[in-house]
C-alpha cells in the first residue's frame, strides 16, 4: 500500500511556518517514514507530481497567479490545511487592504510597470475551500505535529479554540493586566503559543488571532482604564491578524466610536 503523500506549498510569507515544521526535527523523521514527502522546497530539491493527500499552505493571496495557482492546489489535494497568519487571516501584509497599493508601488519599486499585485492580501479561505486552519505567527510546532498525526490517523485534530488566558493559568502565570496594568490581548486571541509573551510579563500580541468569542468592546473599556488610547488599541488590533474578521470589526468599530 503506498504511502500518503505531503507537500508544502509557499505564498506571500516568511516562512517562518515551514521553518516550524524543521524545528520538529526527531518527531520529523518519525514523520517521513509514515509518509512520502512530495513537495517541501524548504526541505528537499525533490518534487512528486499530486495528486496529494494533504497539503499545507503557508501564505496569503495578494497576485493573480497565486489565486490560479491555489485552485490548483485544491484540486489535487484530498486534504488542503492553511498553516500560519498569512494563510488563515491574509497575514500583517494585509494592512494594506486599508490603504492605496498602487501608492506603495509607485515609492518602493523603480519600475512599478513589473509589478503584478491584487490590491488586497487575502487569507486561503477566501478563494478555496480549506479543511483546517492552523493559526500562528509563527505556528506552533507541536500543534502541527498534532494536526499531522491526526490526519494520518484519520481523526479530527484537537486544536484549542479558548483565549490565551486559559493558557496563563495553566501554566501559573499571572495575568499581567491585573498585576503589572499590561494591556494584553489575551483575552480575545486564541491559544497555542504556550501564553509565552505574559510567561516574561509581556501583553500578549495576538498571533494566533481571534478566539472562539470575542468581547473587543469589553477589552477596549479595560485597555482603556489602563490609560491606552483608542489609536493605540486600533494598532494593537492591526498586526498579525489585521485581516481576520473579528479584529478587522473591531478596530473599524473602535475608530468610528473614537471619531464620533
Amino acid at each position: 500500500m503506498p504511502k500518503p503523500t505531503l507537500a508544502v506549498w509557499k505564498f506571500a510569507s516568511c516562512d517562518g511556518c515551514q521553518l516550524c515544521l524543521l524545528d520538529l526535527e526527531d518527531e520529523l523523521l518519525d514523520i517521513a517514514g509514515a509518509i512520502e514527502i512530495a513537495h517541501f522546497p524548504e526541505a528537499t530539491s525533490a518534487h512528486v507530481d499530486g495528486p496529494y493527500t494533504v497539503s499545507l499552505v503557508e501564505g496569503s493571496v495578494t497576485t493573480p497567479r497565486q489565486v490560479e495557482r491555489i485552485k490548483s492546489i485544491r484540486q489535487q489535494s484530498d486534504i488542503l490545511v492553511a498553516i500560519g497568519a498569512c494563510a488563515t487571516a491574509g497575514g500583517i501584509q494585509a494592512l494594506k487592504n486599508l490603504a492605496n497599493v498602487d501608492d506603495f508601488i509607485r515609492l518602493v519599486y523603480a519600475t512599478p510597470a513589473y509589478i503584478e499585485s491584487l490590491e488586497t492580501s487575502t487569507p486561503i479561505s477566501a478563494h478555496v475551500e480549506v479543511d483546517v486552519e492552523l493559526r500562528g505567527c509563527p505556528v506552533s510546532k507541536y500543534q502541527l505535529l498534532e494536526l499531522v498525526g491526526a490526519l494520518l490517523a484519520g481523526r479530527k485534530p484537537n486544536l484549542p479554540t479558548y483565549p490565551v488566558c486559559v493558557e496563563c493559568k495553566a501554566r501559573g502565570v499571572s495575568c499581567v493586566m491585573v498585576a503589572a496594568g499590561t494591556p494584553c490581548l489575551g483575552p480575545i486571541t486564541q491559544a497555542g503559543c504556550g501564553a509565552i509573551c505574559p510567561a516574561f510579563d509581556r501583553g500578549c500580541y495576538g498571533c494566533f488571532g481571534p478566539a472562539e468569542t470575542v468581547n473587543a468592546e469589553s477589552l477596549a473599556a479595560r485597555w482603556r482604564d489602563l490609560g491606552v488610547d483608542d489609536e493605540q488599541l486600533v494598532r494593537s488590533l492591526r498586526t498579525f491578524n489585521a485581516g481576520a474578521s473579528e479584529f478587522a470589526h473591531a478596530a473599524s468599530s473602535i475608530e468610528t466610536n473614537a471619531g464620533g
